[in-house]
């Protein structure tokens, strides 16, 4: 690779860069002083396909120059017509030889986004162990973990319904879905097993503890909606950088609340006949 080659594409990808949606500040450290291109036609090649080096010229500043070819008018602006080449002509056909990568706050985000999905696995897992030692088990933790996984889905979908990015505020956002959700399956969940404990079979735990609980899961869904929904709409001075965080934990709540009444208490049943199973199997 030679140094003019690097002088050449980098000033392009920097010009195609700016024109992709997403990317802003688009800038690059390599100082050029008035770059010129030397274009040497080969006259006899041209001639024998009847292009002249005049339309030669003419397709170069077409392409790469800003030629007016007409001004449109309308009652209270005008606008000026400049010529460019067709969208398929965006390939700069860079060399192989040629690599890119991100510098500066791209870098930095594209650092800190990497370990956001290691940082959500951790919070699930701190979650688990600390579930495992309140109730002493290792299937109760799962059956309240079970809302997780419909929460996250319908942040996915809002942010996708949106059109807006997962950034790293909606990381955060799906971060504190975890802790927002959960609660749902904490309320039902340690009230079943106090009924359990009363010689109820699980049926009917779960169900009397759905009854029992609906109003202050209600309650404390709403007050987590309320909380979440300004961010969502974006009010106020800087909101539109924090209205993905809005969006994620409002969706996410909203679609876990339609199935964590119906889904765990399904998935607590099935695995009470699981551990009852286990413990049937157990030598005495």
């Amino acid at each position: 690779m030679e140094t003019k080659d690097l002088y050449h594409y980098a000033a392009l990808l920097e010009e195609r860069m700016r024109k992709l949606p997403g990317f802003i500040d688009v800038a690059t450290d390599m100082q050029l002083k008035k770059p010129q291109v030397n274009v040497l036609i080969d006259r006899d090649r041209a001639s024998a396909v009847g292009i002249t080096a005049t339309q030669i010229e003419s397709a170069l500043f077409s392409a790469y120059g800003a030629r007016q070819i007409s001004t449109i008018f309308t009652p209270n602006n005008q606008y000026q017509v400049i010529v460019e080449v067709d969208a398929e002509a965006r390939k700069i056909g860079m060399p192989a030889t040629i690599t890119h990568a991100f510098q500066g706050a791209a870098q930095a985000f594209e650092s800190s986004i990497a370990g956001m999905g290691w940082l959500l696995l951790f919070a699930v897992l701190v979650i688990y162990m600390v579930l495992g030692i309140l109730y002493e088990s290792f299937i109760h933790p799962v059956t309240i973990l079970t809302a997780l996984p419909f929460a996250g889905f319908g942040a996915l979908v809002t942010l996708l319904g949106f059109h807006v990015d997962l950034s790293l505020y909606a990381f955060v956002g799906i971060i504190m879905l975890v802790g927002l959700v959960k609660k749902n399956g904490i309320m039902m969940v340690d009230f079943a097993v106090v009924a359990r404990k009363e010689g109820k079979s699980p049926e009917e735990a779960i169900y009397h503890a759905c009854m029992v609980r609906f109003r202050p899961i209600m309650m404390t869904t709403v007050a987590a909606l309320m909380a979440g929904i300004p961010i969502a709409v974006g009010w106020g001075a800087g909101a539109e950088s924090r209205r993905s965080l809005g969006l994620a934990v409002v969706g996410g709540i909203l679609f876990s609340q339609l199935l964590t009444l119906y889904v765990t208490p399904v998935f607590y049943v099935y695995f009470e006949r699981l551990q009852s199973w286990l413990r049937r199997k157990q030598p005495a």
